[in-house]
């Protein structure tokens, strides 16, 4: 399960990712960070079975924590499956499905917005 965390406090010098690491046992894939002075956002993948034991940790620390069931979302009626997501993608989250729809593997999403930007119609947004 993709989880979007937070840091919207000022930055210190506690390494809060590394200490939830310790304290729960859970291996984090870093997908996406950003940070400047006054805080940052970092992507997580974390196993769906250990989402609220991880959650929970980061909440004790100050961190904001949001799970991203739908990392994109698809408006299926503003699309025109043009495939211009398709050609964009730097992860490979869509394809074009036998009848020419678009399909889309949201595992795979890291949130770039590169799709977003790329859609002609507004059909992608990203999940916040």
């Amino acid at each position: 399960m993709k989880v979007l965390l937070k840091f919207t406090q000022q930055m210190n010098d506690e390494p809060h990712i590394a200490n939830v690491i310790l304290e729960t046992g859970t291996r984090l894939n870093i997908v996406r960070a950003t940070a400047d002075n006054k805080g940052g956002e970092v992507l997580v993948d974390v196993p769906s079975e250990r989402y609220r034991l991880v959650a929970k940790a980061f909440k004790s620390r100050g961190v904001n924590v949001h799970a991203l069931e739908h990392p994109v979302v698809l408006d299926e009626e503003a699309c025109v499956k043009c495939g211009a997501c398709i050609s964009v993608c730097p992860v490979n989250v869509f394809r074009f499905e036998k009848d020419w729809g678009i399909a889309l593997d949201e595992n795979k999403c890291v949130q770039c917005g590169i799709c977003v930007t790329a859609c002609p119609l507004s059909a992608l947004d990203l999940s916040i």
